[in-house]
């Protein structure tokens, strides 16, 4: 396999299987296919969420969002301009990237081997001298200062 970024946007673009690059990755537009059926992947690793439309919008929408209203604020057009300038600009620059940023981001899952992410479980107790736990107190009392704020004396 080559260097993974290249890798990764190889098959990425072109909608591909992550391992072998030759199968499908979808099933519709943007629904997943349950495997790939040259090399048998099972694609149910994969989930992109809504990573896809997070970076559309950030990417596409806002600033083409920004465009309309710099247009409507400093031409004041129709509002037919708008449906004719501004809305295929959101359709285009919205739905079109949406497919291979979905498959990008599942070559990334495959490739870096990532998963959901998981809470850690209890760690052991430290050194009780950072604490103030050897004295029985809590590590408020322990610095001095009781639970009003105020510093003892």
């Amino acid at each position: 396999m080559p260097d993974s970024t290249e890798w990764i946007l190889k098959v990425g673009l072109r909608g591909r299987c992550p391992r072998c690059g030759k199968g499908r990755l979808f099933d519709g537009f943007l629904k997943l296919a349950p495997s790939c059926e040259q090399c048998g992947l099972d694609y149910g690793f994969a989930d992109p969420a809504d990573g896809p439309a997070f970076f559309v919008m950030m990417t596409a929408a806002v600033p083409i969002t920004a465009f309309a209203l710099w247009l409507e604020l400093s031409y004041d057009p129709p509002v037919w301009v708008h449906f004719v300038v501004t809305l295929p600009l959101l359709l285009i620059g919205c739905i079109l990237p949406l497919r291979p940023l979905k498959a990008t981001l599942v070559a990334s899952q495959y490739i870096h081997s990532a998963e959901e992410g998981r809470l850690a479980g209890p760690r052991e107790a430290g050194p009780a001298s950072e604490t103030g736990a050897s004295s029985g107190q809590g590590p408020n009392q322990a610095t001095g200062v009781e639970r009003g704020g105020s510093h003892r004396e």
